[in-house]
């Protein structure tokens, strides 16, 4: 089997500003292709995801043989220059590359790709409602700013079947501007007793029985970290998710050392060799690879064996089209690591479940892996055919 084609599909999507996931189809000379997606659809970038795997299929895909993908992803990693530095952009072209070819071998041998794996550890993943600062499942115009908004949105979520909620509570300032507050420094107490009300409302409104995850997007400094680490010890959170940076190995260290809520992070490193640090020092408690970032389903796999040699937990970083959740799912019902699945309102549109066939829904606050060949989905040709796409061959 040889590769002979790659598409892709930048899509500009027009339902919500700045959600452009880029989705890679390879296609072979046996008539079998297969799905990737490139980095998160949001937070810009996608024009970066596209040229880069542009690049890496005149490279390096066509004419070679997509089902010896370990040889693809050591030749990806050796001969691409970018990624001896272990940057984010080619590993999200990389990721999808790698994504496409486990659905290719998975058609050939008429198997899910988690049957490829290993085969399930669990039928069904839990999952959280995951950003309901931006109100439930997602209001960009009325975003929930007052601690009151937050409880409403909190038990919309729950009424969804939700048993677990994710939250922000820096992302708008008290007048609800975005990004308003400057985290870097040391936090006022007026402003600090906002940011715990905010969350102390959401426990109050769904009681002890719902999980609580908080997340401050790495916008905080060690010390502004700490502080909001330190003040929401009291109101049984999950794990507090990217409190800083985590190209601060070291600063991530100081704020696990003095919080006392286990800590998440992971959707900015890509490759083991990314993550090794956090590994070796014993830094998080949960990380959290993006499938369409780390290296794809082959090495995000490697992740999570490995964190689970240290003990530590896995939650999928997942924003982005169904092509992410599918490729998702079949790596988090194999690994026997998996806490709970990342998801986002917008990942739930009607227009964002159009671009392929069938839909794949949340029920009750669960998924399941979907089932067939590969990855299990299908491109809507028609849906794909309103946005631009490059081919190579």
């Amino acid at each position: 089997m040889k590769i002979t084609r790659v598409s892709i599909y930048n899509v500009q999507a027009t339902w919500r500003h700045g959600w452009n996931p880029v989705i890679v189809r390879i296609d072979t000379d046996e008539g079998i292709h297969g799905l990737g997606e490139a980095g998160p659809a949001v937070g810009g970038g996608h024009n970066a995801y596209a040229g880069m795997l542009k690049d890496l299929a005149q490279m390096h895909l066509i004419g070679a043989d997509p089902l010896k993908s370990e040889k693809l992803w050591e030749t990806l990693l050796r001969k691409t220059w970018l990624a001896q530095g272990n940057g984010l952009v080619v590993f999200a072209a990389i990721s999808a590359i790698d994504q496409a070819l486990w659905d290719i071998r998975g058609k050939a041998a008429g198997l899910p790709v988690y049957q490829m794996l290993g085969g399930k550890t669990r039928e069904k993943m839990r999952c959280y409602a995951s950003q309901i600062h931006f109100g439930w499942p997602v209001d960009y115009a009325n975003p929930a700013v007052h601690p009151k908004q937050l409880a409403q949105a909190a038990l919309k979520a729950v009424d969804d079947g939700f048993d677990a909620l994710k939250v922000d509570p820096i992302t708008y300032d008290e007048n609800g501007r975005r990004g308003g507050w400057d985290m870097s420094g040391r936090i006022g107490n007026e402003r600090l007793d906002l940011i715990y009300q905010r969350v102390k409302a959401i426990r109050d409104a769904v009681g002890s029985k719902v999980d609580i995850i908080l997340e401050t997007h790495a916008q905080p400094g060690v010390t502004s970290a700490i502080q909001i680490g330190r003040v929401m010890e009291g109101l049984n959170c999950m794990y507090f998710e990217e409190p800083v940076s985590a190209a601060s190995v070291d600063g991530m260290a100081k704020v696990a050392q003095s919080v006392k809520i286990p800590i998440a992070a992971g959707e900015h490193l890509a490759t083991r060799w990314g993550f090794r640090p956090y590994f070796e020092k014993q830094i998080l408690d949960v990380i959290q690879p993006d499938i369409c970032v780390a290296g794809g389903i082959s090495e995000c796999k490697k992740i999570a064996d490995m964190a689970h040699a240290y003990d530590i937990s896995l939650q999928g970083h997942c924003c982005g089209s169904p092509v992410t959740l599918a490729a998702t799912l079949h790596l988090e019902t194999v690994i026997p690591n998996f806490i709970i699945h990342e998801y986002v309102g917008t990942t739930g549109s009607p227009e964002n479940l159009s671009l392929v066939t069938p839909d794949i829904k949340v029920e009750k606050g669960q998924f399941a892996v979907p089932e067939g060949p590969g990855l299990g989905i299908a491109l809507n040709e028609k849906e794909m055919a309103k946005y631009p796409c490059v081919t190579v061959s």
